[in-house]
């Protein structure tokens, strides 16, 4: 991996104050104390686990607001251990990284239930700044402003963090909250596949824009399921929310 010192460091933290927990789980100790020396250096509070056991164990003593997840632990199922610790921390974002630079394999990472996937070799500045993003969209660090959104009976509330429809409530990852809130945004505007990863992403995800569509699936199992469907495709355009009915 390039090792690199992220520049232009600022500490985030908590909304109590305290700096955000974040827990590394590499089964490579050159890895983990890399990544560890790199967090550190930004102000985050970190700690490390070299297999699953000691994963699941560290997320229920130390309750870190984010999670770094070897994908090809070889003691453990990934999927299996990111299923334990959810339920410890509900909702906690998870970052896998992965030896195989591939779309299946990035794809296979979202789907177990990552919010995002970094293959290695990987830039120190790269994971510390898509770390950044899941925090900040997790509500782990201090949101700016935030208010109720308002589509059809569809509510997001920016503050707490909590969505329903019909008045009955919906749970989402922290991807899932921050895909759904930019839809929300802007109702009934269509948005390019492009602009939803510009926004949700931060970044064009290798230009592989079948990401989108794996949330946008994601998400209208949770909203639209049994119900009027409120997110819409326009071929070759992008998707829009709207009223369902």
């Amino acid at each position: 991996m390039t090792v690199t010192s992220p520049q232009g460091r600022t500490d985030p933290l908590t909304p109590d104050g305290s700096a955000v927990r974040v827990l590394v789980v590499d089964h490579e100790d050159s890895t983990s104390e890399l990544l560890s020396l790199a967090l550190r250096y930004e102000g985050w509070e970190v700690r490390g686990a070299g297999n699953g056991d000691g994963a699941v164990r560290a997320a229920r003593a130390f309750r870190p607001d984010v999670v770094v997840l070897d994908l090809m632990l070889p003691d453990a199922d990934a999927p299996a251990v990111l299923r334990e610790v959810r339920r410890e921390l509900p909702g906690v974002p998870v970052l896998f990284l992965t030896a195989r630079d591939s779309g299946t394999e990035r794809i296979a990472g979202l789907t177990a239930g990552g919010d995002d996937v970094v293959s290695k070799p990987f830039g120190l500045e790269e994971v510390v700044a898509r770390l950044r993003g899941l925090v900040r969209r997790s509500g782990a660090a201090p949101a700016r402003g935030g208010s109720a959104l308002v589509v059809g009976d569809l509510v997001l509330d920016e503050d707490s963090r909590e969505v329903s429809r019909g008045g009955r409530a919906i749970h989402l990852t922290a991807t899932e909250f921050e895909l759904l809130r930019f839809l929300m945004r802007n109702p009934r505007r269509v948005l390019s596949k492009a602009q939803i990863l510009d926004r949700v992403w931060s970044y064009d995800f290798g230009g592989r824009a079948n990401v989108v569509e794996l949330y946008v699936s994601y998400l209208r199992k949770k909203i639209d399921a049994g119900r009027a469907p409120m997110i819409h495709t326009r071929r070759g355009a992008g998707y829009l929310i709207k009223p369902g009915g």
